[in-house]
């Protein structure tokens, strides 16, 4: 027996196995929910889609960049037909794809000083999806949505794993806990970035390191961590928004590894200020540095 052809878009019908898991009322509420995403590449496309195919309706999406072929291996939006167009357009098309009754507002010169503002203007909760290397941009939309009182969430591919760090309103704040007051130059911000998101760093041993570079602003990632960056987004989007589970904000930190199947909860009391993350920046960045000269 065929099944009767669904000719028009129906928003219960479409979130409907989402029950069980969410509440009827709590799907209401994720439906008028309002999230900014700041970074549509690797990460930021699948926590589009995801949070989408959870039900939330409501967006702002920032990215200033466009397609290419190096992005094939991990960003849900690179694709032969997407080539060179930017990853707000496209992201926005396939948000729409799945709830075109979604309302998004595009932000196509990524975040600045001109437009943060508007860009965190009447948000629930804002997520980090910016690239690794892009300090500045992240210090700002994190001192920024301290200051209006938002939480932020960011989860990033690193190895098989992934990271996860949240950062609450009245809590340490982003640069509290990277401590970035003991960087010199920018090669030291990446230092500190990489070594507060991963303190227990169960990825290196697998990792070959003669493709890591700072300066040159390139590291390996891989479709299999940037998916499991998305579930662990969602869910914990989900805890924030409808006020439901523990949330572990930063000085906690968090890593699952895939790949050595193994999950590390830990917290950094003094962020990258405690004496062992201190030892353990000035070591790298010694090793780094002989390495370099």
């Amino acid at each position: 027996m065929k099944k009767p052809k669904i000719k028009k878009f129906d928003y219960q019908l479409a979130f409907s196995r989402n029950l069980g898991l969410i509440g009827p009322e709590e799907q209401k509420k994720l439906k008028k929910s309002k999230v900014a995403i700041a970074g549509l590449g690797g990460v930021g496309g699948v926590h589009a889609h995801t949070l989408t195919r959870l039900g939330i309706s409501n967006f702002n999406l920032a990215d200033f960049d466009t397609f290419e072929l190096p992005n094939f291996n991990r960003q849900v939006g690179a694709t032969i037909t997407t080539l060179g167009k930017p990853k707000c357009e496209v992201i926005e098309k396939s948000i729409k794809d799945i709830n075109p009754t979604a309302s998004i507002t595009s932000f196509t010169d990524g975040i600045n000083e001109k437009n943060i503002a508007t860009f965190l203007e009447n948000i629930d909760v804002v997520i980090d999806g910016l690239d690794f290397f892009a300090v500045e941009a992240r210090e700002m939309l994190y001192r920024e949505a301290y200051r209006l009182n938002l939480p932020v969430v960011g989860a990033g591919p690193i190895g098989f794993s992934a990271i996860l760090l949240i950062f609450l309103p009245g809590k340490m704040t982003w640069h509290e806990y990277f401590a970035m007051d003991l960087a010199k130059n920018q090669t030291d911000k990446y230092v500190l970035f990489g070594l507060g998101n991963a303190p227990k760093a169960t990825h290196l041993p697998y990792m070959d390191k003669k493709y890591i570079s700072l300066d040159k602003k390139i590291g390996p990632s891989c479709t299999a961590a940037v998916q499991l960056c998305g579930g662990i987004i969602a869910t914990e989007i989900v805890k924030l928004l409808l006020s439901r589970g523990k949330v572990y904000a930063a000085p906690y930190y968090h890593q699952f590894d895939a790949y050595k199947c193994k999950y590390v909860r830990g917290k950094l009391r003094w962020g990258n200020k405690g004496l062992m993350q201190r030892l353990k920046f000035f070591l790298f960045r010694r090793f780094y540095l002989s390495k370099t000269q």
